[in-house]
Order: C-alpha cells, then sequence, then structure tokens
C-alpha cells in the first residue's frame, strides 16, 4: 500500500494535541501514514506539546518567521499572508525534501473520525485514475446535524467546490500549483476557475474531520453559525472494501444527474410542512444568484458562494436532507456553468 503522509500545520494553539491525539489513535500503521508537523510562528509552548510526541511525529519548523510587506488596505491580513507562506514552504517540504507522491494536509485545530485514513486510503487511486478529480477532503461544508443523513455514512460525492479542512493531493498537483502559489488567501484561490480548471473533489455526507478552532485568523467567522455544529462521524466504514468507481466522471454524472432531475419538483413551503420521513427525494430550483441564497438560507445550508460556485455543489447542484427527506437545490437542467459575478 502506498505510503501517504499528513501534514499537520501548526502555529501558536497547544491544543495542537486534541488534534495529534486523535491522528495516532485513528491510524492504522506509522508505516504507512507518517505524521508531519509543521509549525510556523515559533511559538516555544507549542512546540515543547509537539516535541513531546517523540519519535511519534517529524517535527519541521518553517524557518522564515519574518513579516510580511503587504499592500496598507491589507495590513490587518497579515495572518493570512503567514499562512499562505506556510503552506507553501510545509508543502515544498512534503513534495521536494521528503518526495512523497500524495499527502494529506490537516490543521492543527481538526479533529478525525475513526475512518479517516481508511476513506483517505480508499479514494486515493480514484485521484491517480481520473484526471478530472484535484483532491478528495474530509470536509462537508453543509455537514450539521438535521443537514446528513447520519444511517448513510458511506455515501461519498464529488463536488466543485474545494472544501479544504482535511484533503489529499497529489504530487502532480503540486507540481502544477507550486510555481504560481498566492501571497496570501490560498483557499480562495484555489477555488478560483484558474486553479481549479473544470476539476471536482471527492466529499462524504458525514465528515471526517471537525473543527474545534474558534479562536483562529478568521476570528470565528462561521464557526458559531456553521462549524460548530459540523456532524463528526462516528462509525467505521470500511471503504477499501467497497467499489468507489461510481466516482469518476461520466458514471458519476450519469446517476447523479438522472437521481437530481427525476425527483419531484417542490416548493420551500411544501418542504417545510411536510414531514417528509417516508418519501423519496425531492427537488427544489432556483433560478438565479438571489433564489439560490434565499433557499439557502432558508434551509441552514451556507449561502456564500466562492468564484460562482455552492459550497458542496456538483453542477449547481447541492444535495442535503431536511426533515429525514433527501433534497436537491438545483438548477434548471439546462445549466451551462457557473458564473463567477454570483460571489
Amino acid at each position: 500500500p502506498p505510503v501517504i503522509p499528513v501534514l499537520v500545520l501548526a502555529c501558536d494553539r497547544s491544543s495542537v494535541r486534541r488534534c495529534l491525539d486523535k491522528i495516532l489513535r485513528y491510524r492504522p500503521s506509522a508505516r504507512r501514514f507518517p505524521v508531519i508537523v509543521s509549525q510556523d510562528c515559533g511559538h516555544a509552548e507549542t512546540a515543547g506539546v509537539i516535541a513531546s510526541y517523540g519519535r511519534a511525529v517529524a517535527h519541521i519548523r518553517q524557518p522564515d518567521l519574518s513579516d510580511i510587506a503587504v499592500p496598507p488596505e491589507h495590513r490587518k491580513f497579515q495572518g493570512y499572508y503567514k499562512i499562505s507562506r506556510h503552506y507553501r514552504w510545509a508543502l515544498g517540504q512534503v513534495f521536494r525534501t521528503f518526495r512523497y507522491r500524495a499527502a494529506i494536509v490537516v490543521e492543527d485545530d481538526l479533529e478525525v473520525a475513526p475512518d479517516f485514513f481508511e476513506y483517505f486510503q480508499a479514494v486515493l487511486p480514484l485521484l491517480e485514475e481520473d484526471p478530472s478529480l484535484w483532491c478528495a477532503s474530509a470536509w462537508n461544508d453543509n455537514g450539521k446535524e438535521g443537514l446528513v443523513d447520519a444511517g448513510r455514512a458511506e455515501l461519498l460525492y464529488r463536488t466543485d467546490f474545494f472544501p479544504g479542512l482535511g484533503w489529499l493531493l497529489l504530487a502532480e498537483l503540486w507540481d502544477e500549483l507550486e510555481p504560481k502559489w498566492p501571497p496570501a488567501f490560498w483557499d480562495d484561490w484555489m477555488r478560483q476557475p484558474e486553479q481549479r480548471r473544470g476539476r471536482a473533489c471527492v466529499r462524504p455526507e458525514v465528515s471526517r474531520t471537525m473543527t474545534f478552532g474558534r479562536k483562529g485568523v478568521s476570528h470565528g467567522q462561521f464557526y458559531d453559525q456553521y462549524l460548530k455544529f459540523i456532524k463528526l462521524n462516528d462509525r467505521f466504514v470500511p471503504f477499501t472494501q467497497m467499489d468507489l468507481s461510481y466516482l469518476k466522471k461520466d458514471e458519476y454524472e450519469r446517476f447523479f444527474l438522472q437521481q437530481v432531475y427525476s425527483a419531484p419538483e417542490i416548493k420551500l413551503e411544501e418542504l417545510q410542512k411536510d414531514s417528509g420521513r417516508d418519501s423519496g427525494a425531492v427537488r427544489l430550483q432556483y433560478r438565479g444568484r438571489d433564489s439560490f441564497k434565499a433557499l439557502a438560507k432558508a434551509l441552514g445550508l451556507m449561502d456564500d458562494l466562492k468564484s460562482g460556485v455552492p459550497r458542496a455543489g456538483y453542477r449547481g447542484i447541492v444535495s442535503f436532507v431536511c426533515r429525514g427527506r433527501r433534497v436537491f437545490l438545483a438548477p434548471p437542467s439546462d445549466w451551462t456553468g457557473y458564473d463567477p459575478s454570483w460571489s
């Protein structure tokens, strides 16, 4: 089996212990999943916590801790510039210095699920075989309790939205991204059409990571409203024993689009008063940016768009559960692509 290192990006959170404890508890093999903690910020207490793991983890330190010259209007975003610089350096270490062929990227405020490693091990061959996939993520942006079917934790999807928050990439992708890596806001940069180039990520129905990092550079943006309610999967799914070929582009589009557009269309009011427990999937249609945002808001979904792409969306379609019923929030079937002006 391939060796897939886990790169943990750390700074000044001594709570990195919570992250590392779960990773080390759940990883099936130290040889196949070496843990590399890359620390920025030079924070002594955090360094002490990482050192306490001894040889269970490799501790590398970002050498450049200097302030970054930023445009005057970005002075308050200095932290985002430092994060981007750290990502570039740390990924460079993993792929250039250590010469790994793939890596899972995790930040120090994530807790992983029992089948986190099983999931990534199973989806790696998909990334290697299907050039229309450029990452696999452990995260569902709309993964709040009540919006997911916890009984179907084996469900996986394609998404056009780069989710991050525990994600797998191949060395080839780093070869492509490194020369143009941005000075700041790297995750939103990944969501731009110039980087995504029509490719998708794999994401789960039920998240395999949760974040406990309310304090950080983004000052808890989204945390109290969404992130702290994300359901972390708690039952082990044997993904490596399952046939995941349905996630390859042609097959996925055949069955997923058929599933979505054969579902009866319903109005929001009907959905909200419907008990739905024993009914099949339904479709809510939106026709523009404002109708998407209004419906998403009413349903408790994340309603922001990046480069016109809705969170967890695929071909404009967001799949979730409402009152126990599968719902597809979807554009008309003659959808022609994302409109970046929707952002």
